[in-house]
């Protein structure tokens, strides 16, 4: 049987620590896994969920986007996956009972690990204005009170519209819909908070913001650069295509400012030798100071045009614009000045060079680690200048490969979840529907949250996620919630964001991936399109949590109708009834879709089109690959001041807290913890185990502080540190983003640290 929810926050206030791990899964993993299966589940349960995830004929994995191979084992899925899973199919229930004993003063109190931890919603719930309990609400009522906030607004524009990377294709585009037959593009997503960044960078210079990559493209590179990004914990099925990549004579870079265990050596808990040695996967570490990506990537290709016969003349001649002017900035890189930008030695820098030209078809891989600074696009930039000096895009083995983080957020995009569409998705939208959707770019999330606080917006509709966890500059984004005259979310489990309020709240209760999806045109599926750009089923197998929850695409028809009235001509009611008259529509609308029921009923779905990929055809504004020559960036740290960088523990997905452990780090019953190099807490005499504050500072001269963190010396990079958010999201200030992309800078946020009052 399934263990009870815990009834009080556990202490965090002493976390144990111990010798960081120097590889990733093996058989603790699968320990692991199975214990919080076992808690969530029970026995019976987990065994017959674990078995469908991935499956051709299962559910998708509600976590990572990592693609999955053809061939496929029985157990398609990592640790962190089964944690996600496990979550969603927990026997524990949030009931209305729970939130009569639960005033929201005290949920608000709470930590997100104790929230997450209580269960599956089970009803709507609504929190009147002036109340502090919510009270269980009729779906009718629930819908009829988004309608009156959403009439009573002065312009659609002061409604948002957020949208999570758990939310399916036919749910993304209907919620896109409706809000664009409501008059808006305030459509921001969790792609604002993540890979922006790259969607901005590639799109200006190969014309596509998505990878260029296949599956098989990593297991046939020569060299895969793994870079800003810790596959062993936010996407550990990876960790079986550089397995696979290894194998096949591939050679490994990672570029970190942090070792991390599972790019040092794999255990593939699938095979024998995975269960006793393992496999070493990274041939070179470059532990590179946060930021300095750019500055690395810059230098390597003044080396490459510094080298006979390196640069592959004809594709840059037949398939690139901009060479001569991103051939003089390069050229004009200085080994001093990047030395010091990267703090790499210079034999270090060497040797990756060697590597490089050594390879033929060259894959780099990152994630957050590059796409949350200042300079962010800047810098992808530069890898893709990287890789077109040698011809590596448009071939086997060979391209960029962004790697998404949850499971549909590429898809979200897909569907049109995006506050400045193209104009040529809007064109098709109205050819499609008769309607002329709005042409003025809406908010992203850092303008979302400005809207809010400055009472431009008024009414929140969330589809899925926690975005006040998610968002910077926590207490400005949570006086912002508390400024709307109405927030929803549509969710499945309890969250912080629904004890942040505005006057009035609703909790929308949905169902998840793992559950079958009957409706009056019967059993249903949705679609999702993975980090690679293949689209595939996921068909959910047990029987939903509550017999009162509703889809995400039946919640969406069914406010369309109540807000947008019966005179709407838009089918709502069909295309609750059968998802495929959406997919029908979704066809007709976004490129690569077409004849979408037919070709998703093929086990594995497809593969969407990439100019690139594909036909090396590049459809940017000069139909060629743009090379580009942006001034090389890297952070400035004053005297006496560490750059911090947020990121996960082991035990959470995105803003999702599974445990307290984060094992392959040393850390365990805590998660208020500072990883700092031992020679910087020397030289700022800061004793392991001591307790600080983190303090960020930022041009505004606002004191953002973050109390009670553990001193943990850790081989980070000098000069840097790190901690788990989003506990440090309150060192983010809002304003401070990425260039062009409008990212929160939250992987280079200048602290100082304070002897805490704690310690």
């Amino acid at each position: 049987m399934a263990t009870k929810p815990p009834q009080g926050d556990p202490v965090q206030d002493a976390p144990k620590v111990a010798e960081r791990k120097r590889a990733a899964a093996g058989l603790p993993a699968i320990g692991h896994t199975l214990r919080m299966a076992h808690q969530q589940m029970g026995l019976k349960r987990t065994a017959l969920t674990l078995l469908s995830v991935n499956q051709k004929d299962g559910f998708d994995c509600p976590g990572c986007a990592w693609p999955e191979p053809e061939h496929r084992h029985k157990a398609e899925f990592c640790e962190n996956g089964a944690k996600a899973v496990a979550e969603e199919a927990t026997l524990r229930r949030v009931t209305p009972e729970f939130f009569a004993a639960h005033p929201v003063s005290d949920l608000a109190r709470r930590s997100g690990y104790w929230l997450g931890q209580q269960g599956r919603l089970t009803h709507p719930m609504y929190l009147p204005e002036g109340a502090d309990h919510y009270e269980p609400v009729s779906w009718e009522r629930a819908f009829d009170i988004v309608a009156e906030e959403l009439t009573a607004l002065s312009s659609p524009d002061e409604a948002v519209f957020y949208t999570s990377g758990r939310t399916s294709n036919e749910a993304a585009f209907l919620y896109q819909l409706f809000a664009r037959k409501l008059g808006t593009n305030n459509l921001p997503d969790c792609s604002n908070m993540c890979h922006e960044s790259s969607g901005s960078a590639l799109s200006e210079t190969i014309g596509v913001g998505k990878g260029s990559v296949l599956l098989e493209d990593l297991h046939q590179a020569d060299l895969v650069v793994v870079a800003g990004q810790n596959p062993g914990t936010n996407h550990p099925r990876m960790l079986s295509a550089l397995e696979k990549a290894k194998a096949n004579g591939a050679r490994i870079v990672s570029v970190n400012p942090l070792p991390e265990a599972g790019l040092e050596r794999f255990k593939n808990p699938q095979t024998p030798k995975g269960l006793t040695t393992g496999t070493s996967l990274t041939d070179l570490f470059l532990q590179i100071r946060i930021g300095g990506d750019q500055a690395l990537f810059r230098l390597l290709n003044k080396l490459i045009l510094d080298t006979p016969g390196a640069v592959d003349e004809e594709f840059v001649r037949a398939h690139t614009h901009g060479f001569h002017d991103f051939a003089e900035a390069a050229r004009a890189a200085d080994w001093d000045e990047t030395l010091a930008a990267t703090g790499l030695a210079r034999e270090d820098v060497e040797r990756f060079l060697r590597m490089v030209l050594d390879s033929e078809r060259i894959v780099v891989c990152w994630a957050m680690g590059l796409t949350q600074h200042k300079h962010s696009v800047p810098m992808i930039r530069e890898i893709v200048n990287f890789l077109l000096l040698r011809g590596n895009i448009g071939r086997p083995g060979a391209g960029v490969c962004p790697v998404r983080g949850h499971s549909n957020v590429q898809g979200d995009r897909t569907m049109g979840i995006f506050e400045r569409p193209a104009p040529a998705f809007l064109d098709a939208l109205e050819r499609e529907f008769g309607f002329a959707p709005p042409r003025e770019h809406g908010y992203d999330v850092v303008r979302a949250i400005r809207a809010l606080r400055d009472g431009e917006a008024k009414v929140f509709f969330a589809m899925g996620g926690n975005f006040v966890s998610a968002s910077p500059d926590t207490e400005v984004t949570e006086a912002a919630m508390r400024r709307a005259r109405l927030t929803v979310h549509v969710s499945t489990k309890l969250n912080r964001s629904h004890a942040v309020t505005g006057a009035r709240a609703l909790i929308l209760p949905t169902l998840g991936r793992t559950e079958r999806d009957l409706q009056a045109g019967g059993e249903q599926f949705v679609t999702v399109e993975d980090s690679m750009g293949m689209v595939h089923a996921s068909r959910g197998r047990l029987e939903p949590a509550s017999p009162h929850l509703l889809s995400e695409p039946a919640i969406v028809c069914r406010l369309a109708r109540r807000v947008l009235g019966a005179e709407d001509d838009v089918p709502w009611e069909e295309f609750e009834k059968d998802y495929a008259t959406v997919r029908d529509r979704i066809a007709r609308v976004v490129p690569g879709f077409e004849d979408f029921n037919a070709r998703v009923a093929h086990p594995g779905g497809f593969a969407l089109p990439h100019a690139p990929r594909d036909e090396r055809r590049f459809p940017t504004a000069t139909g060629k690959a743009n090379f580009t020559a942006a001034p090389v960036e890297y952070p400035h740290l004053p005297e006496g001041r560490l750059l911090l960088q947020t990121l996960r523990s082991h035990d959470q997905y995105n803003t999702t807290i599974y445990g307290l452990d984060d094992r392959y780090r040393g850390i365990r019953n805590g998660r208020r913890v500072v990883l700092v190099n031992p020679d910087d807490a020397e030289a700022l005499k800061l004793a392991d185990g001591s307790y600080v504050d983190l303090v960020s500072e930022w041009k505004d001269g606002v004191e953002r502080r973050a109390p009670g963190f553990r001193v943990v010396h850790y081989p980070t990079a000098r000069g840097c540190a790190a901690a788990y958010y989003p506990e440090t999201n309150v060192l983010v200030p809002l304003d401070a983003t990425a260039d062009v992309s409008n990212t929160p800078a939250s992987k280079s946020v200048v602290v100082r640290l304070e002897q805490s009052a704690t310690d």
